[in-house]
């Protein structure tokens, strides 16, 4: 087998520039684009019908970047998140919209932070009542109600909806009360069919706003969208359903994650590479050597397989993730070198194909990218 160097090292040998400043950053990095962000919100939008959209941007919109994402969706309804910081971060940097609080306040002194905020919180549990009924409220609140359809997270049973519902409802400061309910299964086999009956069932006779579909309730049933929809997953690109590939139903992937090979490594059969010597050549084979690991927010245990694009081209990795470098077998890939581009997950390789394979969601992957990843944001 040939050896193969770098075209990179060769360029600092001779002196030539390779197109960095002088301080040479560690090649890493994601790179948002805010026109896939718009896209998909019109996704949302078109299948939405008449419903109006809650943009969920919790967790730093899934590793995207909260504020970054806040202007990309700028044409959503509203915005749905979790942090009181978050929101905060929001309002100061001039968002209007409504901000849905999607778990409530924690403790009393977070109910000064609606007011201030202008927030809706969603009213999940009896001492929320509780606090609520005993406020003087300094101003008209709207809220959302969560009833417990099935899921047995958040919400109100069967038992306990009617009363809060009617003690919220004789509250002076209350204003709208918006009923929502969460499935958990709107992605699989099961579906929402079970848990929206419960959930009608249980709201029967309430007459108010409805708050249902998330990502998937939103792409698959009609039934579910009216009143507010609530899409997560789908506004950056990545498909809910296990079957039903991202593009396929229209989306296209906001975050792509890229790196460079850094070292280029020659086995002979018999050969092993990484912690814990993971993969063994059994024939000759060309490795590159990425700079990328978990410390970046690759999945620590994506196995030997796992998808990688290497100069646009499909591979695999080889071997354990480190902290910081990953291997990939660039046996077959033709001038491969130090500096060669490779797609960890994003355009050209959906980030659910990469989960996948390491046993994990979509979900994980894009809120698990790190701080020391820097972020370009594209058009």
């Amino acid at each position: 087998m040939e050896a193969r160097g770098g075209n990179r090292a060769s360029a600092l040998n001779s002196g030539e520039s390779v197109g960095y400043a002088s301080a040479m950053p560690r090649p890493i990095r994601a790179t948002i684009r805010a026109g896939a962000l718009r896209h998909n919100l019109q996704a949302a939008r078109d299948a939405a019908g008449g419903a109006r959209i809650w943009a969920v941007v919790k967790a730093n919109a899934y590793g995207h970047g909260l504020e970054r994402a806040a202007r990309a969706l700028a044409q959503a309804d509203g915005f749905a998140l979790l942090d009181f910081q978050e929101a905060a971060r929001l309002r100061l940097a001039g968002v209007t919209k409504p901000i849905l609080m999607l778990e409530g306040f924690f403790q009393p002194l977070d109910v000064n932070l609606l007011f201030k905020y202008g927030l809706t919180p969603v009213i999940h549990n009896v001492e929320q009542v509780e606090l609520l009924k005993h406020l003087d409220f300094p101003s008209a609140l709207d809220l959302y109600f969560k009833v417990n359809s099935g899921m047995n997270r958040l919400g109100f049973g069967v038992d306990e909806v009617r009363v809060n519902y009617n003690t919220l409802r004789l509250i002076p400061g209350v204003r709208e009360i918006t009923l929502m309910t969460h499935f958990a299964d709107a992605e699989g086999e099961e579906g929402i069919h079970a848990q929206l009956r419960w959930f009608n069932e249980m709201t029967n006779g309430l007459e108010a706003p409805r708050s249902l579909a998330n990502s998937a309730a939103l792409l698959r049933f009609r039934e579910a969208r009216e009143g507010w929809v609530r899409p997560g997953i789908a506004l950056y690109g990545c498909s809910p359903f296990p079957d039903w590939s991202a593009a396929g139903i229209g989306l296209q992937p906001a975050m792509t994650l890229a790196s460079e090979l850094i070292a280029v490594q020659n086995l002979a059969p018999g050969e092993r590479v990484g912690y814990g010597f993971g993969f063994e050549a059994d024939k000759p084979m060309t490795i590159g050597v990425v700079a990328c690991g978990y410390a970046d927010g690759y999945p620590r245990h994506a196995p030997t397989g796992t998808p990688v694009l290497v100069k646009g081209q499909r591979t695999r990795l080889l071997g354990r993730v480190s902290m910081d470098m990953l291997c990939v077998d660039i046996t077959d890939i033709e001038e491969a070198y130090i500096g060669t581009p490779v797609t960890l997950w994003g355009e050209g390789l959906p980030a659910e194909e990469v989960a996948a394979a390491a046993g994990t969601v979509a979900y994980e992957l894009l809120c698990a990218l790190a701080p020391r990843v820097p972020v370009h944001e594209a058009p």
